[in-house]
């Protein structure tokens, strides 16, 4: 099959979360699938400098949006192995400091920067001679395309291709005043309540699932959550006359980017069979951080966003009471300065237990999931996440809320003592994280179970070779 994926940003060329991971992972799984790919994105500032290999494309879009015309050139690049990428080319919307927001305030502009960039990828699969059967676009930046294709196809568009919509985080819509769908050029008739209308304002999201052939989101608990009004976002309706077209898929992991044995950010491999690296990357870890580094302290590590969704407020009270007893704790991140503040506390308070990294590193992001003994990610909700399975894969039992993909990804006790992968627990409260913390130290404590748990949890397998054909079977439908 031809399938044309758009998404707003595409690791490794733009990222702020994991679904840059999964666009880059899933059309490279789908053309070692033996399918063609190609992915559109924009061009954002210093992309073409680190890919001296991109060229530019004798295309040119000329759009309308609303009463004006944008124009915008086009690049490519061709990897081994990989999916083509193209690359949308408007300097005004795309050459930022940020991809979606500045000192965290989001653009003013960002109606009508990805409202133009869902036209690009219309007009790409409208014209290029590489016809698409499917296009597959990725939340809200692109959730306009399958209106705009039905536009097309009104208009003329003979077979036009199917559209599949990922909901990779319901929380987030795209949300703008009215007057920003007259950009859309779109008929006023899909500005209504069974379509792109949410209160009087214009829900990209709520658009997309009103009109894309297919619609999946990240794992199959969440594709059942999100038709609830607890977590539907106040699209639980339109997802309800839309179930039968709504599949979860879990995502999977990119093990030649995420694994122990092959890993330029480890200091030393490791693999289920030959654990011995495993501890020396926690002592290493430990000295790094300014931690005391004795391989005999459970250490406990987080890597997220620092936002209410990712169970920061539970975790800060489960923590100021866990960390009295003999245990250690680092953590990756940065968002709200309030929690900033939170965990800046933590580690003033106890300065050999705690240790905090604010911002985004890579290597240590690595070091971390390979390092820890245990992974903390308390979620309120979870359309996936990706931190759970990188945990596993790296012998680091992680430690969840059984809520979305992280009730689907990890195996607790109560479930099957026998190929337990991790720790689970329901309510949503620092108590409960507090006992489930109280576990992990008492499994700990037992080294010949806990080594048996760290086995299972390092042959599960999340791979993308698993996960692609079940995108295949939903694109098959059209």
């Amino acid at each position: 099959m031809k399938i044309l994926l758009a998404s707003s940003e595409v690791y490794p060329f733009s990222k702020t979360g994991g679904l840059a991971d999964m666009v880059g992972a899933l059309g490279r799984a789908l053309v070692n699938a033996g399918h063609e790919a190609v992915i559109v994105t924009p061009l954002y500032r210093g992309i073409r400098e680190k890919y001296p290999a991109m060229r530019k494309v004798d295309w040119r879009f000329d759009l309308p949006l609303g009463l004006t015309n944008v124009q915008a050139d086009l690049w490519e690049l061709n990897r081994t192995g990989e999916a083509k990428i193209y690359f949308v080319d408007h300097p005004a919307y795309f050459d930022r400091a940020g991809i979606y927001l500045e000192n965290h305030i989001s653009y003013a502009d960002n109606a009508e920067r990805f409202i133009f960039f869902s036209k690009c990828v219309v007009n790409l699969a409208r014209y290029l001679p590489w016809r698409p059967d499917v296009v597959h676009v990725h939340d809200w930046q692109v959730a306009l395309v399958p209106a705009l294709v039905l536009q097309q196809k009104i208009a003329g568009w003979g077979n036009p291709p199917a559209t599949c919509l990922t909901i990779h985080n319901l929380a987030y819509q795209g949300v703008f005043p009215a007057e920003a769908f007259a950009l859309t050029n779109l008929p006023e008739s899909i500005f209504n309540t069974e379509g792109a209308e949410f209160f009087g304002l214009l829900n990209c999201l709520k658009a997309g699932i009103a009109f894309a052939d297919f619609i999946t989101t990240v794992s199959p608990r969440y594709a059942r959550e999100i038709t609830t009004e607890e977590f539907g976002c106040g699209l639980d309706g339109v997802l309800r006359r839309r179930q039968s077209v709504l599949t979860g898929i879990l995502n999977g992991v990119d093990y030649a980017e995420w694994n122990t044995t092959k890993n330029p950010h480890l200091v030393k491999p490791f693999s289920v069979g030959r654990m011995a690296g495993k501890k020396i990357n926690k002592l290493e870890l430990q000295k790094e951080l300014g931690l005391p580094a004795d391989e005999s302290i459970p250490l406990f590590g987080t890597i997220s966003r620092l936002a209410e969704q990712k169970g920061v407020d539970i975790q800060l009270g489960a923590l100021a009471e866990m960390l009295n007893t003999n245990m250690q704790f680092v953590l990756l991140g940065s968002g709200s300065q309030e929690y900033e503040r939170g965990y800046r506390d933590l580690a003033r308070h106890f300065p050999r237990k705690v240790a905090v990294h604010f911002g985004y590193n890579e290597t240590l992001a690595h070091r971390i999931e390979a390092g820890s003994d245990f992974f903390l990610m308390p979620s309120r909700f979870e359309p996936c996440g990706l931190n759970q399975m990188y945990s596993l894969r790296y012998g680091t039992i992680p430690i969840v809320r059984a809520t979305g993909g992280l009730d689907d990804s990890v195996l607790d006790w109560t479930q099957n003592a026998k190929f337990a992968t991790g720790i689970k627990f329901s309510e949503y409260n620092s108590r409960s994280l507090a006992k489930a913390i109280r576990k992990a130290l008492v499994l700990f404590s037992q080294p010949k179970l806990f080594q048996a748990c760290r086995r299972n949890a390092m042959k599960a397998d999340f791979s993308w070779d698993r996960t692609v054909h079940d995108y295949i079977e939903v694109y098959q439908q059209r």
